[in-house]
């Protein structure tokens, strides 16, 4: 199936129509429209408890929706069988909140495992190209014959990010990818994000709440709220938005700190 595209020619790699999710009679989504395009970095953000991880769940075929349909790399993700559905989605990677590596492997054997279980390599041919995923990451050497209790934050989230590369996939889904950093190490990761995705030209499915990071990396922002998407656009265009949460959001002290941050960056540059 040829994948879906825009008025203006861009192709959607992922297309939401409808989407519901409830959890017996708590509804987080109804009726929820939204759009991920080549190419882009599409920053998530809404208030708690307005469900952006459960829409990232169904978007990666972990929480089957009540209703509404996603398109995932022209295919109707739920109208497939079970394992069509898992092989289609091992198109793309994932980077769960805290890395979500395993405790029991060593980072190198971390980075394997998608190449071992889904790629059908060897365990030394998925070592060799692991060591290519943990330099790609910025990772030393060493850090690769370490476990995940032996990191620091951020060296977890580029092991997690390097094993969600493992695969080549054209889509990324990142759940928090910042949370628990300190100032430095979260714009680290975000420059590592931003010259990754120039350099591959993978789309990337972002939920987060970093200001910092939305006026870094982002090239759209959806606002969740009421259950569906309140607003997207460019961060300019979501900021100008005439709603109260939005403009608290993205005005209040925080929003203005990262803004200026943005302009002193883009003037030093």
């Amino acid at each position: 199936m040829s994948q879906a595209s825009d008025n203006t020619g861009r192709e959607a790699l992922v297309q939401v129509r409808g989407l519901v999710n409830r959890f017996g009679e708590q509804v987080v989504h109804d009726g929820l429209d939204l759009d991920l395009y080549r190419g882009e970095i599409l920053g998530v953000v809404g208030g708690s408890g307005t469900g952006k991880s459960v829409l990232l769940r169904s978007l990666v075929g972990l929480l089957q929706p009540a209703a509404g349909t996603v398109h995932f790399l022209g295919e109707d993700l739920y109208a497939l069988y079970e394992m069509d559905r898992a092989r289609l989605i091992c198109r793309s990677g994932v980077l769960f909140q805290k890395g979500a590596l395993f405790s029991s492997l060593t980072v190198l054997e971390n980075i394997g495992v998608p190449l071992v279980e889904h790629a059908g390599l060897s365990r030394s041919q998925a070592e060799s190209l692991a060591w290519v995923k943990l330099a790609l990451v910025g990772l030393a050497p060493e850090a690769g014959l370490r476990y995940p209790a032996e990191l620091s934050g951020g060296m977890v989230k580029r092991a997690a990010l390097a094993r969600a590369l493992a695969l080549d996939p054209p889509l990324l889904f990142l759940d928090e990818p910042s949370s628990g950093l300190d100032p430095i190490g979260a714009a680290a990761f975000d420059r590592l994000l931003l010259t990754l995705r120039d350099a591959f030209g993978f789309s990337v499915f972002l939920v987060t709440h970093d200001l910092d990071t939305l006026h870094a990396v982002c090239d759209r922002v959806a606002v969740l709220a009421d259950k569906r998407v309140r607003v997207t656009g460019t961060l300019e265009e979501v900021a100008a938005t005439p709603d109260s949460w939005v403009q608290d959001y993205f005005h209040g002290p925080r929003g203005r700190t990262a803004q200026q941050a943005t302009q002193t960056t883009d003037e030093v540059s």
